[in-house]
């Protein structure tokens, strides 16, 4: 990792935590208030799992070039370094996971099961899911430094992990075990709420239109116009948003830990080659997965309301037949008086 990207992805990380903080002002008291809560833990995950786990791959990627090439495979961070680097990597390549899971629930109740969603999903209870996501994550990160397992430099030589390759303890077998299966588990319910979140929305529009033909004149729904403004305005927005934050975790993910899951089911007891080339894969799915901490934020800087109202504003004067200035204008007006 250098340092211009760590420096990109934080001031992205910022600037996202920035258009959340000005969002909830706004929404305080709104239904989207308990997204934005967890979309902030998120960016926050985000930051310090690409601050803090890539200060110390700097450090020793640093001290890996400066070694000479005769010694540089010899030599191995202290065991300190390593249970401190290794516990960072569980701890914040865990935690988002979880949390876009979380949010992908939170968004499939508010869409499927909104008064059930409004009696019972309150801004206390998603602090406590926090507080509990968090806490499963740093359960499984500090374990190795109780003498749980162990974490041990990994190829080349530049980060700190769980053992995946060579002898390994059970302890050590199945920490990498929960650690992937908690993580391809929070994808694949971020995927299934997701779909059953959209199919919602989509039979939501199409009763829409069926019903919009029955009235006789646009003014009369004067008042159903601006509920779906309304409407498209947030649960379409964080739709959108979520969507696109699962689809950034699911092919960054994706490939590190189901790596991780196959090298630790299997024994590599065949040739050093085959075992240096799985090393090789497991890094590039390494990566892979770093730069989820860069692409999230920026899903909350573009995807933001005025972005998706340009382009429903776009649809609807293209599809209607009223004019440009009615429904699109005063949706506008909402939009940029709910921002």
């Amino acid at each position: 990792m250098s340092c211009f990207t760590m420096t990109f992805g934080a001031v992205s990380n910022l600037t996202a935590l920035g258009i959340l903080v000005k969002s909830r002002m706004g929404f305080r008291r709104h239904a989207k208030a308990p997204f934005l809560l967890l979309a902030g833990a998120l960016l926050l995950a985000d930051l310090g799992g690409h601050v803090i786990p890539g200060a110390f791959a700097m450090y020793l990627h640093m001290d890996y070039i400066q070694r000479p090439k005769v010694t540089a495979q010899s030599i191995e961070p202290t065991r300190t370094f390593c249970q401190t680097f290794g516990a960072s990597m569980v701890f914040f390549g865990l935690c988002p996971l979880l949390l876009g899971c979380a949010m992908a629930v939170e968004r499939c109740v508010a869409v499927t099961q909104p008064l059930l969603h409004a009696a019972m999903i309150t801004m206390t209870h998603v602090r406590l899911v926090v507080l509990l996501l968090s806490s499963l994550a740093l359960l499984l990160a500090v374990l190795p430094l109780f003498a749980v397992g162990t974490y041990t430099a990994q190829f080349p030589g530049t980060w700190c992990f769980l053992p995946l390759h060579g002898p390994r303890s059970t302890a050590d077998t199945h920490l990498a075990l929960a650690f992937s299966g908690l993580g391809l588990a929070a994808l694949t319910l971020s995927l299934l709420c997701n779909i059953l979140s959209g199919m919602a929305l989509l039979q939501a529009r199409v009763s829409s239109h069926s019903v919009k033909p029955k009235s006789g004149r646009w003014y009369r729904h004067g008042s159903s116009s601006s509920y779906s403004s309304s409407y498209c305005s947030l649960d379409v927005e964080m739709m959108a948003q979520l969507t696109v934050v699962t689809v950034v975790s699911c092919v960054c993910w994706s490939p590190f830990l189901i790596h991780m899951l196959v090298s630790v089911l299997q024994s590599y007891q065949s040739s050093s080659a085959s075992i240096r080339q799985s090393e090789g894969l497991v890094l590039l799915g390494l990566r892979m997965a770093s730069w989820n901490q860069i692409l999230d934020p920026w899903v909350y800087i573009l995807l933001r309301r005025a972005v998706l109202y340009r382009v429903c504003c776009a649809l609807h004067t293209g599809r209607s037949t009223l004019p440009p200035s009615s429904s699109c204008t005063e949706s506008r007006r909402q939009a940029l008086s709910l921002h």
